[in-house]
């Protein structure tokens, strides 16, 4: 079907007639596409930035800690400090099946790093080699402590990010280098880029990393430590696994079973489930609250073309008596409802992808987020956008169109 131009002509002066509601009708639909974007986006940029402080962390870790008993047993008062020792990795490792990496961590705080005339404050962790199981690094330079560093107790490091950018102020590959932590000094093997939220004893990039078997001699520890880190096999139950770890531990230090305080147990895939319905929550509300919008805005653009309709009764009359079908009439009028919806829409897509370029810009800007943090929309997501704008103003320009195809030439003379 052809539309000539004084048609078109006859369309403007009408939407310019109803220059108001065009323009709240159009903006209705801009604001719902601009928020439903700028929410999906926000919500992509945040998901991103909550992963990135996950980040190496293994989704079925396990991290147990000693604290004090909170209840007397076995003749001991209640307030009484214990601590894992070596002989407990073994146990978990010999009696429950269901663990898979068992390693210990160690932690000193407030150690003094010195190098040069640069100095700072850190933690000076002891790990072994296995503990790249439950934490990856990410490194910049240089690796990670391996297998033999700690069988022969070199003495070697791998520094944190905060601790290198201190130390190295003019951004140098510092592998190779000596810095002296405390009263000794280590050999740096690596940087660990990696500024997780989750952090187990302080912040990765705050941190020095020497290997525990040496860490517990310089520092007179007699083989105690602070914390078990533990992974479960692929299909274990953790629940299970936690609760073998809990009794296995009560009965080697003699602590009261029903004593949870005073083993302390973190189960991070708890965590990452949380975090994942949080934002499967914060999507669907995204969603119906977006849809909600867009709905508002098309039962709009319906009542604008409805008027649109009545203003042309004339028109449309005269085009049925002279041969018009009432399916060019039908296409005519959706046609102008979807055109509508659009203009609005891209209105609103690219307003939006705007503001989420703007925003992804500022906050890769900070030093924190350098690697880049995205809230732009998917290419599909913009896809099904479109076509749901397609679709709406379909729906919308229905009515007015069945309005239109049963309006009768002699009734439109009437009419006029």
């Amino acid at each position: 079907m052809r539309f000539d131009i004084d048609r078109y002509k006859e369309i403007v002066d009408t939407l310019a007639r109803n220059r108001s509601r065009t323009l709240l009708t159009g903006f209705g639909i801009f604001w719902g596409i601009f928020m439903l974007l700028i929410m999906l986006g926000g919500g992509n940029g945040l998901k991103a930035i909550l992963s990135r402080n996950f980040a190496g962390f293994t989704s079925n870790a396990v991290i147990v800690g000693s604290s004090r008993t909170t209840k007397p047993y076995g003749g001991f008062k209640r307030d009484r400090y214990w601590s894992l020792d070596k002989t407990d990795i073994e146990a978990i490792k010999t009696l429950v099946p269901e663990s898979d990496i068992v390693t210990m961590m160690d932690a000193e705080w407030g150690g003094a790093i010195v190098y040069g005339e640069n100095s700072y404050s850190g933690i000076i962790k002891g790990l072994t080699h296995e503990y790249e199981g439950v934490e990856a690094p990410q490194l910049m330079f240089g690796r990670f402590i391996n297998e033999v560093d700690c069988e022969q107790e070199r003495k070697v490091c791998v520094i944190g990010k905060r601790v290198w950018s201190n130390l190295f102020p003019d951004g140098e590959d510092p592998t190779g280098k000596y810095i002296k932590v405390k009263d000794s000094y280590f050999q740096v093997i690596g940087v660990d880029s990696r500024s997780g939220g989750i952090n187990i004893s302080g912040s990765s990039d705050q941190s020095v990393v020497i290997p525990y078997q040496l860490m517990n001699k310089l520092y007179n520890k007699g083989g105690k430590f602070d914390i078990i880190c533990l992974t479960a096999k692929p299909g274990a139950d953790s629940e299970v696994l936690q609760e073998k770890i809990r009794g296995l531990l009560s009965r080697r230090h003699t602590i009261a079973p029903d004593d949870k305080s005073a083993i302390m147990i973190l189960d991070t895939k708890k965590v990452f489930t949380i975090v994942d319905n949080l934002f499967k929550g914060v999507n669907i509300l995204v969603i119906l609250v977006g849809l909600g919008t867009l709905l508002a805005g098309a039962i709009g653009v319906s009542n604008i073309m409805m008027v649109t309709v009545k203003e042309r009764t004339t028109e449309i009359g005269i085009r049925r008596a002279i041969g018009a079908t009432p399916r060019m009439i039908l296409s005519q009028i959706i046609t102008e409802s979807i055109g509508l919806t659009i203009l609005a829409g891209m209105l609103g897509i690219l307003f939006s992808v705007l503001i989420l370029w703007a925003a992804g810009s500022v906050v890769s800007s900070m030093p924190d987020f350098s690697s880049g943090i995205s809230f732009q929309i998917g290419f599909w997501t913009g896809i099904l956008v479109l076509l749901m704008l397609v679709f709406l103003g379909v729906l919308a320009g229905l009515a007015p169109a069945l309005r239109a195809m049963n309006i009768k030439p002699v009734d439109a003379m009437r009419d006029e």
